[in-house]
């Protein structure tokens, strides 16, 4: 980047909370597509990341999310994830670092490197605990966010909730807000479900008047996660 013309997306964590820096999560907040398309140096968010940030920020934007809430996020990921060290062990037999288990917990130490993206971009004040996991398949991942109503601003329901990231993401073409309805009437997620796409899905889940939600928001780890997401924002720095 040594001359006034060149153009970067860095896809490491290097830059992701950097002064200078444009985040690549075009649909992060009003504006945010434009201020990609006029930028020099845009850094493409982390997969947990964008899952996590896509439902916090609407939220605390909106001012019904307290910035200093103690907020938990906990995930699942497909084991590509990790990247070829991780892939390798998963599926080479003959490794003696083979990886055995159907799943497992890591990060153990609350310290993941997508952390501080996550509280930074999402605008929260306290340091989010995350605690991912990763499942023996390759590709796909769920991140939910539960949270107890009456802590929330204003003490929502479920509706208001869902209202908050409907307004949010109207209008968008990549991440969708699942009708109430059709959330309330599911017995279980997939993870894999959106394997292969760049797209997102957001779920707004609980129990009426019980004073708790679930939110969660599912995605390719390697789509809309990572290169889907690098892909959409060279096109949009392109003008394509």
């Amino acid at each position: 980047a040594g001359n006034e013309t060149t153009r970067i997306i860095d896809t490491s964590t290097a830059h992701r909370t950097a002064d200078g820096w444009v985040f690549g999560f075009a649909e992060l907040t009003r504006g945010q597509r434009d201020a990609i398309a006029k930028a020099r140096h845009v850094s493409n968010p982390g997969c947990y990341s964008t899952g996590a940030i896509a439902l916090l920020r609407p939220l605390v934007e909106s001012q019904v999310l307290p910035p200093q809430y103690p907020v938990t996020i906990n995930a699942v990921s497909g084991y590509t994830g990790g990247g070829k060290q991780l892939i390798a062990q998963m599926e080479d037999a003959s490794r003696d670092d083979h990886i055995t288990s159907a799943s497992y917990l890591y990060a153990l130490g609350l310290a993941h490197k997508h952390v501080p993206e996550i509280a930074t971009r999402s605008g929260l004040k306290r340091r989010p605990i995350f605690t991912p996991n990763v499942a023996r398949y390759a590709q796909g991942m769920l991140v939910n966010v539960p949270l107890h109503l009456d802590l929330l601003n204003g003490s929502p329901e479920l509706e208001a909730v869902h209202a908050i990231l409907a307004s949010h993401y109207a209008g968008q073409d990549i991440v969708e807000v699942v009708p109430l309805d059709q959330s309330a009437a599911l017995s279980r997620i997939d993870p894999e479900e959106l394997r292969g796409t760049d797209r997102m899905r957001l779920y707004v889940l609980g129990t009426p008047g019980a004073g708790q939600v679930n939110l969660v928001a599912s995605l390719d780890n390697l789509g809309k996660g990572a290169s889907g997401a690098a892909v959409q924002n060279m096109e949009i720095m392109l003008a394509r």
